[in-house]
């Protein structure tokens, strides 16, 4: 009997013990258990991985899909290490399981996108490492899941020309923002003021003529190196990109610094000089210029119409269009403004008559220019109450021609009632109206009628 409750207890034993899988090396340390799968060629993750792991790294290896059963079931999982693999794909919710994961390092491998279903279920995620893919697109709710637990993201080395700002803005407790050697072009204005806890910003080789100033940088010291930065500042790296030097870069010039490689990529006089050898007086802005303008136009009510306002300036003015009653004019169905200084009034109206003001400013100032537009209005229909007759039954004589029986007395009123119907049956009807001899350019009338079952417009 003793015997028997020895093996028991032995067989128990083996049965708590951890699982390793084939060609991995195991530790066993209590409370913790790490799995190590490095270069030992796995082409997918092991399946018989202990779902009660806390350290898993399998880098070095040839894994090219990450799927839904892989880590399934494994919320002890703390740390996941997949760089230098060879991962495409990322199966929706592959991690969605990992609810206590701190550390998922991805990178080194061919991702090419991130959806928004990649990292879901990442609730306590604090360092995203996606450096060195080939991603050109982030979906913009990719990262809500941990959008106020991240503290270390690194996106560089990939080719992505625009990033979602907004999200990145959102990241409160975010330390490290790693976006170096992409394609980026363009920095939105104002969107790290809510990173308070930001400590390093590296934009380092990407596609930038300017870099906004931000709340943030006026907050707290910002520095151009690392080296002898105190703690509560934030080191700020933009090296490698083609800055153009105007008075925009001012604050970027002030900064505290060691000495490093940046150079001025234009305007053609500063072009190729060491961005901080500059005296602050050449970074210099030029105010814009209106080098054409649409003239006087004159346009019948109802057409569409084109206003141009062109501008020069350093940097690139900034058009915008003031309607003649003192209102900024906005892109709406009727009215659309144009980057380049064109604005399109698709259907004009008659109180669109009179001065538009273009109004073309930089950070140098501004200059404005008038554009005056003549809508010349539509003829109004004369009440024709006065015309009617008894309605008579009969085949429709719409194309036969109609003989006027308008008195003579009347006729020479038609210029005082403009548009006149008469001899109105249920089948015709005569309509005149006086030469419009001071409306230039016209060639033919149309009229537009419909029965009064329908609104089916008929035009001849």
């Amino acid at each position: 009997m003793e015997r028997l409750a020895i093996c028991l207890l032995i067989i128990s034993t083996s049965a708590k013990a951890m699982m390793c899988p084939k060609r991995c090396s195991c530790q066993n340390v209590s409370p913790s258990f790490t799995i190590l799968c490095t270069k030992t060629g796995l082409l997918f993750v092991p399946p018989t991985i202990d779902r009660r792991t806390a350290e898993l790294r399998l880098m070095d290896n040839f894994i090219t899909t990450l799927r839904r059963k892989d880590f399934a079931n494994m919320t002890d999982l703390i740390h996941l290490t997949l760089s230098r693999n060879t991962i495409s794909q990322v199966m929706p919710y592959a991690f969605f399981d990992l609810k206590g994961l701190h550390a998922l390092h991805l990178d080194s491998n061919r991702l090419t996108f991130v959806s928004e279903e990649h990292f879901k279920g990442l609730i306590n995620l604090r360092h995203l490492i996606l450096s060195n893919n080939q991603i050109h697109y982030i979906a913009p709710g990719s990262f809500d899941d941990f959008i106020d637990t991240v503290e270390d993201l690194d996106l560089s080395y990939n080719n992505l020309i625009d990033i979602p700002w907004e999200t990145i803005g959102r990241l409160s407790s975010v330390n490290t923002v790693g976006l170096d050697h992409n394609l980026i072009e363009y920095v939105p204005e104002g969107i790290f003021s809510n990173l308070h806890k930001l400590a390093r910003l590296d934009m380092t080789s990407n596609k930038l003529k300017k870099i906004p100033p931000d709340p943030l940088f006026s907050r707290i010291p910002v520095y151009a190196k690392s080296k002898g930065s105190p703690l509560t500042s934030l080191v700020l790296s933009f090296g490698g990109n083609p800055l153009h030097c105007n008075c925009e870069l001012m604050w970027l010039r002030r900064l505290t610094r060691e000495d490093d490689l940046e150079t001025c990529a234009s305007p053609p006089e500063l072009m190729g000089k060491y961005f901080w050898s500059i005296k602050e007086e050449e970074f210099v802005c030029e105010p814009p210029m209106i080098t054409h303008r649409t003239s006087k136009l004159e346009i019948m009510e109802g057409k569409s119409v084109s206003l141009k306002c062109k501008a020069v300036g350093d940097p690139d003015p900034y058009v915008r269009w003031i309607s003649p009653d003192g209102k900024l004019v906005s892109n709406t169905t009727r009215t659309m403004s144009y980057d380049n200084g064109t604005l399109d009034i698709f259907t004009t109206r008659f109180t669109d008559r009179g001065n538009f003001t273009c109004i073309a400013s930089n950070a140098a100032g501004e200059s404005t220019a008038n554009v005056e537009l003549v809508v010349n209005q539509f003829p109004n229909l004369a009440n024709s109450t006065s015309y009617e007759k008894e309605i008579e039954s009969g085949l429709s004589d719409i194309l036969t021609p109609a003989k006027s029986s308008i008195p003579s007395n009347e006729t020479k009123s038609l210029h005082d009632r403009k548009v006149v119907v008469a001899e109105l049956t249920s089948s015709s009807a005569l309509i005149q109206w006086p030469p419009q001899s001071h409306i230039p350019g016209i060639r033919m009338y149309q009229i537009q009628y419909n029965s009064s079952l329908d609104d089916i417009l008929i035009y001849r």
